[in-house]
């Protein structure tokens, strides 16, 4: 799918379910993650967060809720028995709302049947593309502030490492560390063209291990995800096993053993 479609996914979202809707908000998007909240009948308000990867539609959202209860754990595990589509999002989202009213015994809805609406089209039949030099500037300079932010975490006090690392064991330690190198050397791959890139820097390197999809802010938050399953007692008890694929943020395969 283009950018343009997926623009065209999130700003349809966002016009259903905006920040004043009585039961789903659209909090804030960008093109890889969204933020969301299902508004419930004591007014409490359950915060959703979505991972968008670069190969959507090809590769589903990553959906993430701050709760540990194993209902919402199940309601997120269905939306992976929707097939693929042009409008994946569109429909898991449908999905997660009809569910969610459903969990929390309130009545579903009008407004989602709205995510079934064909999207909007230019004049040739497709989704309208849009692209300039502003855009590609733009990029750039949230590739340059995502090193910066790198730079910013290596110089973090130990104090501050200490605190975070609490509670984790040394060999899961050792994967986070992987993994934060791996993605700060994707992110300066990314930004080197290919005819400049040096002997020990080329564009197969690129397929190694540990390679990432996403922005900065979103692997910051799958990486704090991950530091809290490492110090569960869960996960430590043996109740579930967690193994990054290739040691990438954006595929996990989760296993129940208990």
């Amino acid at each position: 799918m283009s950018v343009s479609g997926l623009k065209a996914e999130l700003r349809l979202l966002e016009s259903i379910f905006g920040k004043e809707h009585e039961r789903f908000r659209i909090i804030s998007w960008r093109l890889d993650e969204l933020h969301c909240v299902f508004i419930q009948s004591t007014g409490g308000a359950l915060t959703i967060h979505c991972n968008i990867t670069e190969s959507y539609p090809s590769s589903a959202p990553i959906w993430f809720v701050e709760s540990d209860d194993p209902n919402l754990t199940s309601v997120l595990e269905r939306l992976e028995d929707i097939k693929k589509s042009n409008t994946l999002l569109l429909q898991q989202l449908k999905r997660l709302i009809c569910d969610l009213c459903r969990l929390y015994n309130l009545p579903q809805h009008p407004d989602v049947e709205m995510l079934d609406q064909p999207l909007p089209t230019g004049q040739n039949g497709t989704t309208e593309e849009v692209t300039s030099e502003e855009e590609e500037e733009e990029d750039m300079g949230e590739d340059i502030e995502d090193l910066d932010h790198y730079d910013m975490k290596e110089e973090e006090p130990v104090d501050g490492k200490k605190s975070e690392d609490e509670g984790i064991e040394k060999e899961n330690l050792a994967i986070l560390e992987k993994i934060r190198k791996n993605q700060r050397q994707d992110h300066l791959n990314e930004l080197i063209p290919e005819d400049c890139a040096g002997p020990s820097m080329n564009r197969r390197e690129k397929d190694f291990t540990g390679a990432v999809s996403g922005s900065v802010q979103a692997s910051d938050r799958l990486m704090k995800e991950l530091r809290d399953i490492y110090r569960s007692q869960s996960y430590k008890t043996g109740i579930y096993s967690v193994e990054l694929v290739n040691d990438s943020l954006y595929e996990w395969h989760v296993k129940l053993l208990k």
